[in-house]
């Protein structure tokens, strides 16, 4: 079947738009993939209901920014998706489905509550296509985290491709999460959060320079990781907790680095994210033969070349295995529309903890 995925993610630069073909098991195709920035209103109002958000005591409260943030992220995916199909000769009547991730503006495991802005109905009456939306809701209710929800992609994506397994997968969003694939049924795979990724440096760089990331490692690269506040950050029980575990994007504070300038504290959290991901291998029950990185943080030079030296010679760009970095993830929600499409499985223990496998996600025809 034909699927289109939408992906917004921690970083709220935009939405992405990913075309694929599936079975909902195999990946037959991986068709084109585009962005659609959001503009500088778009991206205040999102942050406005993050801020908003940390009220919230149940999933369904639009209150406030939250109902005009979600008319606007809604409005904002059909006039990509509709941009996309007609830029790449896609006749929506021909789609299958659609997988819309939304927005997360708050993520509280540990109450059980995760909040997507997006409208689904909304969503698939303007396109005309069946959408599938709310896929973490699922998991949570049967004692999951929610997250992280690509592990079975990652999985179907080193299949399609013959990688030597193990091999482990590492998304640098907003969150940094990474992918255990075994050489084995999908009930050995093991997922988590890793720690920041992009998040907390796009924020620092908005603060000190006026620019919503450190384009070219430009700050990190004049500074100087100070060890103190580093440690101070690594410090925090999230990194000694065994997995499952995840994040919300604002589960870290900027408050140890406050004393620093603006390239030491650039270059510090760049260490910081490297740091995580480098630490989660310590949960693997062998070494994987490849690692492969994708998502915002392979744009910046000085946070890969600190990978490179944690993960060694085995560490590739999804690129460089024939995949995409800026578009896995939206992939990844059109692979679970037709996932969901044929009930099969979305989450399992060892990605999100639920002591059950979950199909997740609703459908709206």
């Amino acid at each position: 079947m034909k699927a289109i995925g939408l992906m917004s993610g921690t970083s709220m630069d935009g939405v992405d738009v990913a075309l694929i073909e599936t079975d909902g098991e195999a990946i037959h195709s991986l068709g084109p993939a585009a962005g659609f920035a959001y503009t500088a209103l778009e991206r205040q109002l999102l942050s406005e209901a993050m801020e908003w958000a940390r009220g919230i005591v149940h999933r369904a409260d639009r209150s406030g920014v939250l109902s005009i943030a979600e008319c606007m992220l809604t409005a904002k995916h059909a006039e990509s998706v509709k941009t996309f199909a007609a830029d790449n000769g896609i006749e929506l009547s021909g789609v299958d489905v659609v997988g819309f991730h939304g927005q997360t503006v708050l993520h509280r495991p540990e109450r059980r509550l995760t909040v997507q802005l997006g409208d689904g109905a909304a969503l698939s009456k303007a396109l005309g296509v069946p959408v599938v939306y709310d896929f973490r809701a699922a998991d949570m209710e049967k004692g999951g985290q929610g997250a992280p929800l690509v592990p079975i992609f990652h999985r179907a994506l080193a299949l399609h491709e013959k990688l030597e397994l193990p091999a482990a997968f590492v998304n640098i969003g907003g969150i940094a999460n990474v992918t255990y694939v075994p050489d084995g049924p999908p009930e050995g795979l093991i997922a988590f959060d890793a720690g920041a990724g992009n998040c907390m440096l796009d924020d620092w760089a908005m603060k000190h320079i006026g620019e919503p990331v450190d384009r070219d490692s430009r700050l990190a690269l004049a500074g100087t990781v100070n060890r103190k506040a580093l440690e101070a950050l690594l410090s925090q029980p999230f990194f000694s907790a065994p997995p499952p575990k995840s994040l919300d994007r604002s589960a870290f504070a900027l408050d140890a680095l406050a004393h620093l300038s603006a390239p030491d504290g650039a270059a510090t959290l760049t260490a910081f994210t490297v740091a995580g991901i480098a630490a989660s291998a310590r949960h693997f029950p062998a070494r994987p033969k490849t690692w492969i990185i994708s998502g915002g943080g392979t744009h910046n030079p000085h946070m890969m070349e600190g990978l490179r030296r944690v993960l060694g010679p085995d560490m590739m760009t999804a690129e460089m295995a024939g995949f995409s970095s800026d578009f896995m993830e939206a992939q990844a929600f059109a692979y679970l529309a037709a996932r969901r499409l044929r009930d099969l499985h979305a989450t399992f223990p060892g990605t999100t903890g639920a002591p059950q496998a979950a199909v997740g996600g609703v459908i709206h025809r």
